[in-house]
């Protein structure tokens, strides 16, 4: 899956062997109004449209692995604007539960009476979870093949990024690691958590449950201009170096992938930029959506 400025595409591998590829046109909110292009918020706007995007990107990959409801030469449904919604519900209400609100509680179980202390443990927590959540996806035998292709994303990207001709060989050579990378965002997600949440101390457990809840905007917002400053300067050493544990955590979520896997991610990609029109070398800004 890749995002450009104004187009989406997805590639998949369809039981026959052959790669399918659908591609999409963006109208993004940030365009609409000024308000929605200011620091933070565009981070806030920009991530609840990924996730649309991607939960569309997923219903269309689904309905092509498994040769249902695809017709020769024809382009597969996409997921319906209800089942788009309550795929967000839950999938957002999971997300706040387990790595929010639940080390939030299970810290306040804790007896820390030092407001800053308190965070920090939270904090500790909350990052402890993640990390084992992922170390637990990793094992899985069946995500393999995902984290597989996670990797042939980040590749393509890096290849693209370096004016590299696309071909699986070229792009193999490339690291396996991408500093926009979303899981990156969510580690930093959690870091930036850490500060915000140390201005409200030890609150009471309900209002520990509400400001958990409540400022997740604003962290989301904080930590995607993190990743964006970062996406702009990744040839500064001294950022990267600070930046060094999201990139660590992605050795979590990526796997070596094939060359017939990174074929896929380059027909992604290209088709993406045939979208666009064809980008310029400044203008090389390839959201990795994974």
């Amino acid at each position: 899956m890749m995002r450009g400025p104004r187009n989406w595409a997805v590639a998949v591998r369809k039981p026959d062997g052959q790669i399918a590829q659908v591609a999409r046109t963006i109208d993004p909110l940030a365009a609409r109004h000024w308000t929605l292009r200011l620091p933070i918020v565009r981070g806030v706007v920009a991530l609840g449209e990924s996730l649309s995007i991607g939960f569309r990107a997923l219903s269309v990959s689904a309905n092509y692995a498994v040769g249902e409801g695809v017709a020769e030469g024809a382009e597969p449904e996409e997921i319906g604007r209800w089942t788009l919604f309550f795929s967000f519900a839950v999938a957002i209400g999971f997300a706040v539960m387990l790595f929010k609100v639940g080390p939030a509680l299970l810290a306040d179980q804790l007896p820390i009476r030092n407001g800053i202390w308190f965070v920090l443990v939270e904090g500790l927590i909350r990052v402890s979870v993640f990390v084992a959540y992922l170390a637990l996806l990793s094992v899985i035998p069946s995500l393999k093949r995902v984290f597989q292709y996670h990797a042939a994303e980040h590749k393509a990207i890096n290849a693209y990024e370096a004016g590299e001709e696309l071909t699986p060989e070229i792009t193999q050579r490339y690291s396996l690691i991408h500093p926009r990378c979303g899981t990156a965002f969510l580690l930093w997600v959690m870091v930036v958590s850490i500060f915000v949440f140390a201005l409200f101390g030890r609150p009471a457990w309900y209002w520990l449950v509400v400001t958990r809840i409540a400022l997740l905007p604003v962290i989301a917002g904080v930590a995607y201009e993190l990743i964006r400053f970062a996406g702009k300067h990744a040839d500064n050493r001294v950022l990267m170096t600070v930046l060094a544990p999201g990139l660590w955590l992605q050795r979590l979520t990526t796997r070596e992938p094939s060359l017939d896997k990174l074929e896929v991610s380059i027909r992604a990609l290209r088709e993406v930029l045939d979208q666009e029109g064809g980008l310029t070398a400044a203008d090389r800004r390839v959201e990795v959506m994974a």
